[in-house]
């Protein structure tokens, strides 16, 4: 497929939903009756609609397909990827839509009540995403669990697909579909820790990735290509210039990533990934200066799957 040929540059499936964000002072939260808390917020994205909203803004022309229910969670969804010139699909699923709580500590960390709603035989209908994937130069899955069967007309149309694993700790059967038969895959370090190099190269390895990257919050992240060694790129994350909050920075670096591999499709050079990276966390500091929040170690409180 040629990009004249293309409707859209990137295609993403599932993993929308919204986020309501309790900032607390530590985790774990004292056992009590009640906690006295800042202004509790929402956040309509989760990682499939950051990922198309974030794809969206750096130019590309992008579509989201969901399943999300008939209510106000769900109306939120759509509000904001409308604000976002994103087009939406949406499957309406009687379940409802997704939501998590998450609860934010004064350094960033996380603890996150996800509330994932589809029913396990959830499934898309194939006349309403294969059109799309016929007409896409990318395709990104969330890890949500109807996804995975649309990977064989994936691999029959030869589009590429990316995932993100979340914090996988490659032990967990969920994400390993996702992991071995995507080309371009994304993981948080906080799930296999210091086994996270070993992951990466197990994907590599067994999967049909050629690039595995590895978030890592404070610490920057992390970039390994089949071609590039078995020693993952270290990218060092940006201090930011104020207290953040919710950065996304995960989320920035897969958006950038996505939109390299479009240009540089269908492999992505590891030091075109890595400066994808780079900009990615100067994007967060920006991000941080700008709205005055403290950046989270797990890449903010709306990672989703």
């Amino acid at each position: 497929m040629t990009q004249q040929q293309a409707e859209y540059d990137v295609l993403v499936v599932g993993g929308s939903g919204v986020d309501t964000v309790v900032r607390v002072d530590s985790l774990p939260v004292p056992l009590a009756d009640s906690v006295h808390v800042g202004p509790i917020e929402e956040w309509p994205g989760h990682t499939g609609g950051n990922v198309a909203l974030g794809t969206r803004a750096l130019g590309l022309k992008v579509a989201l397909l969901d399943c999300v229910g008939d209510d106000w969670i769900g109306a939120r969804v759509r509000e904001r990827l409308a604000e976002g010139d994103v087009e939406f699909v949406p499957l309406i699923s009687p379940a409802g839509t997704r939501r998590a709580v998450n609860l934010v500590d004064a350094t960033g960390r996380r603890m996150s009540f996800y509330d994932s709603r589809d029913p396990d035989d959830l499934r898309m209908p194939r006349d309403l995403y294969l059109p799309r994937l016929r007409g896409t130069r990318h395709v990104h899955l969330s890890i949500t669990n109807f996804t995975r069967f649309l990977y064989d007309d994936i691999e029959d149309l030869g589009v590429p697909v990316s995932t993100d694993l979340h914090d996988w700790d490659g032990l967990a059967e969920h994400h390993r579909d996702f992991a071995l038969r995507s080309d371009l895959v994304f993981l948080s370090a906080a799930g296999a820790g210091e086994g996270t190099p070993a992951l990466m190269r197990e994907i590599l390895r067994s999967g049909r990735a050629h690039t595995v990257v590895a978030t890592a919050g404070a610490d920057g992240s992390y970039v390994l290509t089949r071609d590039g060694g078995p020693t993952p790129h270290h990218v060092a994350a940006v201090t930011p210039p104020a207290p953040v909050v919710d950065s996304n920075v995960d989320e920035l670096t897969l958006t950038k990533a996505a939109r390299a591999l479009v240009v540089y499709r269908p492999a992505l050079p590891q030091n075109e990934l890595a400066q994808q990276a780079r900009l990615a966390a100067a994007t967060a500091r920006y991000r941080a200066r700008a709205r005055g929040r403290r950046l989270p170690e797990d890449g903010g409180p709306s990672a989703r799957g």
